[in-house]
């Protein structure tokens, strides 16, 4: 029997594995490429001392583990890590604030696509546009929110120039598109519930709340998932609204770990590139912790079906 037909009896008797792989093939390409070469080389570069101008093999200087322990005494860098975590708690909001949302336009009354538009327009509006949207809202004279507390007999604030709450103004411009990110998906998954299961809740008694958390949000579980996934990586790389609306001051106090990487790699008075290496790295392993717990309750409950 000659090699080729061997050959083709071989694929013949493995085609059910070789042809998942052919179509992974070109995704794995691109995935490699674009994410698992360049996590790779922010690793490398953060060995060094680098301004990126020159090949690094020969302008970089070897530092080890110094931009790391660096880190560990930056002011700015400790502000930017504890801002990214009120991101990653206040962001959270998004999702039982679109659920809400989701079930009130989950009806059937008179005006109600008028209304799920209004709450999806924010959805499809650019970042750089809720950013400048939401500057203007907290002009300190002319702004929308200090004309109604003047309007209500209250003193003016000025949001954005305060280092306490500027963070806080920039998130809840965030909480507006996500929201309505959230409210689509539950949207979606409020359509998939089973008008069976919901009946059998009533005449079982269930009403209300009872039927909210034992009937409808099991049901929800697969949109709660993405919600929260999507969320948490939304607020962990959040870098548009702060750079439209504070450039990471007043005082650097709106910095967050993606936008201090910025400044100290590419902005006009960085070029530390092994330095913004390490702030990514640190960055890339926060992400990783909560995908990876994602990734293992995705497969324990995938697990759980199948038995």
């Amino acid at each position: 029997m000659s090699t080729a037909t061997l050959g083709t009896d071989w694929i013949r008797r493995n085609r059910m594995v070789i042809t998942p792989l052919l179509f992974l093939l070109p995704g794995l390409l691109f995935f490699s490429v674009y994410v698992i070469i360049p996590i790779y080389e922010s690793f490398h570069i953060s060995l060094y001392e680098w301004n990126g101008l020159g090949e690094l093999s020969d302008k970089a200087v070897f530092v080890g583990l110094n931009n790391y322990q660096e880190l560990m005494s930056d002011r700015a860098f400790e502000v930017s890590l504890w801002n990214n975590f009120k991101w990653l708690a206040l962001y959270l909001l998004a999702i039982p604030a679109g659920l809400f949302i989701a079930l009130f336009l989950n009806q059937t009354i008179m005006g109600i696509r008028i209304y799920k538009s209004l709450f999806f327009f924010p959805f499809v509006l650019s970042q750089v546009v809720v950013g400048l949207v939401f500057s203007w809202f907290y002009l300190p004279r002319e702004g929308l929110l200090n004309a109604l507390l003047v309007f209500l007999d209250f003193d003016t604030v000025n949001i954005l120039g305060d280092p306490t709450t500027a963070t806080y103004g920039i998130i809840a411009a965030g909480l507006w598109p996500q929201t309505a990110y959230c409210m689509i998906l539950y949207l979606t998954g409020l359509n998939a519930v089973d008008p069976e299961q919901i009946e059998a809740g009533r005449l079982d008694g269930a009403k209300g709340w009872r039927m909210l958390w034992h009937v409808i949000l099991p049901q929800l579980k697969p949109a709660t998932f993405i919600a929260f996934v999507v969320t948490i990586i939304g607020a962990l790389r959040s870098f548009d609204l702060i750079s439209i609306m504070t450039n990471g001051g007043p005082f650097g106090s709106t910095r967050v770990l993606s936008f201090y990487m910025f400044e100290k790699a590419l902005s006009e008075y960085g070029f530390r590139m092994g330095y913004g290496s390490a702030i990514a790295v640190v960055l890339f392993l926060i992400m990783l912790v909560f995908i990876g717990y994602f990734l293992w309750s995705m497969y324990k409950d995938e697990k759980a079906a199948r038995h």
